[in-house]
């Protein structure tokens, strides 16, 4: 068995990794590479294996960076299935619809630059081709078998990390043995506001496993529903705004479960609040349909209050004309809006409106890719390039980590540890980590497998 890591190795994002035998060639997450446009176009124009030999994919859930392209896999000839649960099907399918969009509008603003007479440059995908791929999508139950082919079958148990995310065992027969490949996705936290609790798996020959934040440890979930308490409250009084940026999967649904939390709590600071993003809409009401998937907080809190994603002082907005509206409120008021590392989306605009005044705050709740402008306002840049101008960073800007749906090396601890302890890990490979975060995880690994954990390169092959 070889298998080839194609994206998230020595990096976080484009995560996307190929398994082969004598007889198979399966290929695990099909993600984006996201950063810089320019980088990352260049990155996701092309694919490093052939699409058309593949036999199938596993899908370990729906964020841009592990399915984003999909869409391009089935452009590039693609025709077998993508495995995956049922939550994320669904969500794919509107995170997909989204990113095509997204593709043609960067192909048409990247059209606008080039010199009269060039050919306008294509979209990476269409919508066409994302609704093509995802008629291939085959949708499996958590905790069940399911056989692929007569030498590979999979299942699924809980990740944790957002709405359907899974963990994935893999049996695959190679020449004449059995072997057990563990590719877990993004490992979720324990104790996270929504979601169950990552499952762990009974060892396996292989494992690859994700390493954000080896070498980090979170405040407490509830550390980040006081702060959010606070961070209103005090940008309120002194008459300013509070822009969030969010990703529309996952942490949106957290930071407005969290002000709902507050709200029944009598303890959340009467302002408005919206959340501006269309795509964030669309993913609420799939929670909604999956509640029984959600924790048990969750189901106690449904015994008094029929919608934990609405309050009387929120409000969803849809139209762009709502969205340039909020920009025109002179009273406070607070948005969440996506994208999470504002390089695109309407929250792009709302920040342009913002970062020029001391009385606003820019809350940054999730992972700043370098060189993102997510990023730069991290960095505290005096001076941000927003849309073609040069703008003074005079808000607040407040990181809160701890809403981050990545476990911490404590909680990937405790998942090795218990996984191990019902059947040791073979050969383990870190990936989905910049450096200081993979070799975190190698510690943490080394007195749970049989063989010294590696950190592979992007586009290293190894036989296991």
């Amino acid at each position: 068995m070889k298998i080839t890591f194609l994206g998230a190795a020595g990096e976080v994002t484009g995560s996307q990794h190929l398994i082969e035998t004598r007889n198979l060639r399966l290929l695990l997450d099909c993600g984006f590479f996201q950063g810089p446009r320019s980088e990352s176009r260049s990155k996701n124009e092309r694919f490093h294996c052939r699409p058309r030999d593949l036999d199938g994919v596993i899908l370990s859930h729906a964020h841009i960076d592990h399915c984003g392209n999909l869409p391009g896999l089935y452009r590039d000839g693609y025709r077998g299935e993508v495995f995956c649960t049922e939550a994320t099907a669904d969500i794919s399918e509107q995170m997909l619809l989204d990113s095509a969009k997204i593709q043609e509008e960067d192909a048409r603003y990247l059209s606008r630059r080039l010199n009269p007479g060039h050919p306008p440059v294509e979209p990476l995908y269409t919508e066409e081709d994302v609704r093509g791929i995802l008629r291939r999508f085959h949708p499996v139950s958590f905790h069940q078998w399911h056989e692929l082919a007569k030498d590979c079958r999979v299942r699924f148990v809980p990740a944790g990390h957002i709405l359907g995310s899974a963990i994935t065992e893999l049996e695959i027969l190679d020449g004449s043995d059995w072997k057990k490949v563990v590719f877990t996705g993004d490992v979720g936290r324990r104790g996270m506001p929504l979601l169950v609790d990552p499952e762990p798996v009974d060892g396996g020959n292989v494992l690859i496993i994700e390493a954000t934040y080896g070498n980090e440890v979170h405040p407490a979930p509830d550390d980040i529903k006081v702060a959010l308490r606070d961070i209103i409250a005090e940008t309120v009084q002194r008459g300013g705004r509070v822009i969030i940026p969010a990703f529309s999967l996952g942490r949106t649904q957290q930071v407005v479960y969290y002000l709902n939390e507050l709200f029944n709590e009598g303890q959340l600071t009467s302002v408005p609040i919206y959340v501006d993003s269309p795509l964030s809409n669309r993913v609420t009401k799939i929670f909604r349909r999956y509640v029984e998937e959600l924790d048990d907080d969750v189901k106690a809190t449904l015994q008094r209050d029929k919608d934990i994603f609405d309050f009387p002082n929120l409000r969803y907005t849809e139209s762009q004309r709502e969205s340039a509206a909020l920009n025109g409120h002179t009273e406070p008021f607070v948005v969440i809006s996506a994208s999470g590392m504002c390089e695109s989306g309407r929250v792009v605009h709302h920040i342009k409106h913002a970062v020029a005044d001391e009385r606003n705050t820019i809350v940054l709740i999730g992972y700043q890719a370098p060189a993102t402008l997510g990023w730069r306002l991290q960095q505290r840049q005096h001076y941000l390039r927003i849309f073609d101008h040069e703008v003074p960073l005079r808000a607040q800007v407040i990181s809160l980590s701890g809403l981050s749906a990545h476990a911490d090396a404590v909680d990937l601890k405790w998942w090795i540890e218990q996984s191990a302890a019902k059947g040791n890990f073979g050969q383990a490979f870190v990936v989905h980590a910049e450096a200081r975060g993979a070799q975190g995880m190698v510690e943490l690994l080394r007195d749970n497998c049989d063989q010294e954990p590696i950190i592979p390169r992007f586009r290293q092959t190894f036989t296991v």
